[in-house]
């Protein structure tokens, strides 16, 4: 029988973890990412595989299922080629404060994220995202600013639109549930 190691059996036990809350408490305690600060929020259940490589600060939020790549291993196929020796590559992610990143996102190494960043759902973050921006795409790019996003969440919330959405949404699931 395979004997696992202890970090085998943490990622057993966060993918286990239905509870987020209950994960990230357990994420926090057993220290598993070089460091998270306050307010920290962690949706996703698969940790990276190089976890010490990544940096949180305070109050970032990381949303469902959210990839961190802090490596390649094309250096296995690079050495097939006969021309010289080609080392492992590895890199550092740091995730500064007031950032939230949006499902299904991919983070590359040696990438920052700036101070008060929303990644989009679905970007894939090839390079550093600059302090106060909003950015999204394939490779991502800035589309927008994140006071400018604040300002329109602020006067939309109470609006009539949200009050139209909301009744929209509750004939919807009244609807669903007849099905």
């Amino acid at each position: 029988m395979k004997e696992y190691t202890k970090k085998q059996w943490q990622r057993i036990r966060i993918a286990l973890l239905l509870n987020s809350d209950k994960r990230n408490r357990y994420i926090i305690k057993h220290q598993i990412f070089k460091g998270v600060g306050e307010n920290f929020f962690f949706q996703p259940r698969v940790i990276p595989s190089d976890p010490k490589l990544i940096l949180f600060h305070n109050n970032d939020i990381v949303t469902s299922n959210v990839t961190f790549v802090t490596h390649d291993i094309f250096h296995l196929g690079l050495n097939q080629l006969g021309q010289g020796d080609f080392l492992y590559y590895n890199g550092c992610i740091e995730i500064m404060d007031n950032v939230f990143i949006g499902c299904n996102s991919t983070i590359l190494s040696n990438v920052k994220i700036g101070p008060n960043a929303i990644i989009g759902a679905g970007s894939v973050v090839t390079k550093d995202v600059p302090p106060n921006s909003v950015v999204a795409g394939n490779p991502a790019k800035v589309i927008g600013r994140f006071d400018d996003y604040v300002q329109k969440r602020k006067n939309f919330v109470g609006s009539a639109n949200e009050i139209e959405l909301w009744d929209k949404f509750e004939k919807e699931k009244k609807n669903f549930t007849k099905m």
